[in-house]
């Protein structure tokens, strides 16, 4: 039973996470769309058409529909159905590994939150105040209701350290280059992670996430030598890095 409470709450939110990603950069680049975060009926991407609740259930409507829209035949990608399956299966694997309900919802909402801010991240190099900002105030909550494992003292630390670390690293950046190579949003990023784990995390957190995107950068300009001068964000890699070692503090 446990894990079908699990695999249902990952499901659905899977889907919540499909909404924001695709609706919250668009109510922040385009104020005129008229489109709301949670308000406005679910419809297809590509002929706008609202979707009925048969439409609309987690992985299962689009593989009813075979990834197409019912309406235009448009394919819909499939990256809405791999969010939800790969929540789905973080929640089934985390509801047997963390028997305290409250840390495992607490759980959830971090890695859905930096999953949030990755998939927005990669696609327009932004990482919104309206997600960075909520998971660093939760985590210092938790810490405050003794949720989370350590010390609320260590939490503010490593949030003052967190993003005055990557500010002035930003900073220095762009006086030396006179072009930006951090945005302010990745110090805010790093500062909402010290909230969950404290600032003790702080450099292998770094470390992890300064790894993992040089060695991305390395492949990519094997792979595909005309992109070698396109941007990459760092906001994903700071968040595998998170999700990683916060897991494993707790379990």
């Amino acid at each position: 039973m446990e894990a079908c409470y699990g695999l249902l709450l990952g499901l659905s939110l899977g889907s919540v996470i499909n909404v924001v990603v695709y609706r919250l950069p668009l109510r922040l680049l385009h104020r005129d769309s008229g489109l709301t975060l949670w308000f406005s009926p679910s419809h297809c991407p590509r002929c706008a058409h609202p979707l009925c609740w048969r439409d609309n259930i987690p992985l299962l409507s689009w593989l009813l529909l075979r990834g197409k829209c019912r309406h235009c035949q448009q394919p819909i990608s499939i990256i809405y159905p791999l969010i939800e399956l790969l929540m789905a299966v973080t929640s089934l694997v985390l509801s047997q590994l963390l028997p305290d309900s409250a840390l495992l919802l607490a759980t959830l909402f971090f890695c859905g939150s930096l999953l949030v801010l990755s998939l927005i991240d990669i696609r327009h190099y932004l990482l919104p105040d309206a997600v960075t900002l909520p998971l660093l105030w939760c985590g210092l909550l938790l810490h405050c209701c003794a949720i989370l494992p350590g010390s609320l003292s260590d939490a503010v630390l490593g949030v003052a350290v967190g993003y005055v670390s990557l500010a002035v690293l930003a900073h220095a950046y762009h006086w030396l280059r006179q072009q930006q190579g951090l945005g302010m949003g990745d110090a805010k990023l790093l500062a909402a992670i010290a909230a969950w784990t404290g600032w003790q995390a702080l450099p292998n957190v770094l470390i992890i996430a300064s790894s993992g995107g040089i060695l991305f950068a390395l492949i990519s300009r094997n792979l595909w030598p005309q992109r070698v001068r396109q941007t990459i964000a760092f906001g994903p890699w700071l968040a595998l890095a998170g999700i990683s070692l916060f897991i494993n503090s707790i379990i």
